[in-house]
């Protein structure tokens, strides 16, 4: 008993330890069918050597067809199988007396039984051998006693082909009754051994698209395809399968998932803008012969530099002043580029002078009108504008803080009008000039004391860029 509980353990040991790898089955039906022997004597104290003593102990049908077993894979290197078998028992356990000396021996089992091939090199020799282990019951009728037992079984499938196969097993029964109702003597005390030989047919298996390779291999089981790609096709023929081609009707290269490169630019063809010209792959594999970003098929001016606004040509010149026309605001008068095209306003230094003589720009207390010392200053300031006949002008008004913003906004108003108005009366044209009064709002200097009031009470005149 002992020997049987440890041969069961290490049995559930390999089902629990051994690497399970899926194994899709091409074929998951298997039927076998030949003959049996059984053992009797057999039980857990039998030496090695004699559970392979024929002569004394195995026991053979009379029909060459005494087995049958039929099995379901599950997965995993698992199946599960019922099976049958039957036999005449004339050899018995030593010194037991029956006054019949043969008894018809018929049993039912199931099985749950695992795929070694996996677990062992054999599949790494080329060899089609499957080796495998079972456990399962089994019910045993024994002339007219009967009962329960649990099996142990280690077998090898040997296929010719997907279909055809031999099968060699052995099978340990350990008697769980005592295979006794009322009779006796007890014909099989302990356990017994059956060894079988069977022709093995597996079906089952489909093959939807008919490309000889079954839907448990094929990996593209509706759509013909080649075994080298586990059933899925390769349409062009490039060594590259569809489903992992992305240009599948036309052959290319693996370098380019499939896709052909015909102008060589390095850029496959579905991803190449212009695939038939050699391009840059900044351009979309599109080609930028003046390297100006906008690429040839667009460019108005392909040889030739020049900004995308103006479909890759240059702007015109008109004035050839270095400014372009379009940001020319004098595009038919030579000008500079500090001055948008046009040309340059008073110099700094002429500046420097207005800003200066303006503070000589004087009025009466709370009035728009010039003291007498203000025409002589506002002539000079006069020629210094004639001086730049298209120079535009902002004449500024500004006051101090006494008095209220509204009235200080009005004087500031009134006394840059009336600065205006003078320089019209002295030929400066009125379009070049521009009045604006601030009033108090922006002081140069404190309001708090007399000399920071009168710096605050000013006219500047701005040249206008």
């Amino acid at each position: 008993m002992k020997k049987f509980y440890s041969l069961f353990l290490t049995t559930l040991l390999v089902f629990g330890l051994t690497t399970l790898q899926a194994q899709d089955k091409n074929n998951p039906w298997q039927f076998s069918f030949g003959a049996n022997a059984i053992d009797v004597e057999a039980d857990t104290d039998t030496q090695f050597t004699e559970f392979f003593d024929v002569d004394e102990n195995w026991n053979t049908a009379k029909s060459p067809i005494s087995m049958i077993t039929l099995s379901k894979y599950i997965g995993d290197n698992l199946s599960f199988g019922v099976g049958a078998s039957f036999n005449s028992i004339s050899k018995y356990a030593t010194g037991l007396e029956l006054s019949n000396p043969t008894n018809d021996y018929f049993n039912v089992d199931a099985m749950l039984k695992y795929d070694l091939s996996d677990a062992l090199p054999i599949r790494l020799l080329g060899m089609n051998f499957e080796p495998f282990v079972g456990v399962g019951p089994g019910w045993t009728w024994f002339d007219d006693q009967d009962g329960l037992t649990g099996n142990l079984s280690v077998g090898v499938n040997h296929w010719f082909n997907d279909v055809f196969g031999f099968t060699l097993m052995a099978d340990y029964r350990h008697n769980m009754d005592d295979l006794q109702k009322s009779a006796t003597p007890v014909l099989d005390e302990g356990g017994t051994m059956r060894w079988s030989a069977m022709l093995s047919v597996k079906f089952g298996g489909t093959d939807t698209d008919g490309d000889g390779i079954y839907d448990d291999h094929d990996e593209c089981p509706e759509v013909p395809g080649l075994e080298e790609f586990n059933g899925c096709p390769d349409t062009d023929g490039d060594g590259i399968q569809d489903s992992e081609d992305d240009c599948p009707m036309v052959a290319g290269l693996e370098e380019f998932n499939g896709c052909p490169d015909t102008d060589g630019d390095g850029i496959s063809d579905n991803k190449d803008r212009c695939p038939n010209v050699a391009g840059l792959a900044n351009m979309g594999g599109c080609p930028d012969t003046d390297g100006d970003g906008i690429t040839d098929g667009k460019d108005g001016c392909p040889t030739v530099a020049g900004p995308r606004g103006n479909r890759g040509c240059p702007w015109p010149d008109s004035d050839g002043d270095s400014v372009v026309d379009k940001d020319d605001n004098c595009p038919d008068v030579p000008g500079t580029v500090a001055n948008n095209g046009c040309p340059e306003g008073p110099s700094d230094e002429d500046m420097a002078k207005i800003t200066e003589l303006s503070k000589g720009i004087q009025f009466a207390f709370g009035e728009t009108t010039f003291t007498d010392g203000t025409p002589p200053v506002m002539d000079a300031i006069v020629t210094i504008i004639l001086k730049y006949p298209d120079a535009n002008f902002s004449v500024e008004g500004h006051t101090d803080s006494i008095g209220t913003k509204g009235f200080n906004q009005t004087l500031s108003e009134g006394r840059a009008s009336a600065v205006v108005d003078y320089l019209s009366s002295r030929n400066v044209s009125a379009d070049r000039l521009n009045a604006v009064g601030f009033g108090e709002n922006n002081p140069i200097d404190t309001n708090v004391n007399g000399a920071g009031r009168a710096n605050n009470r000013r006219v500047e005149i701005l040249f206008v860029k």
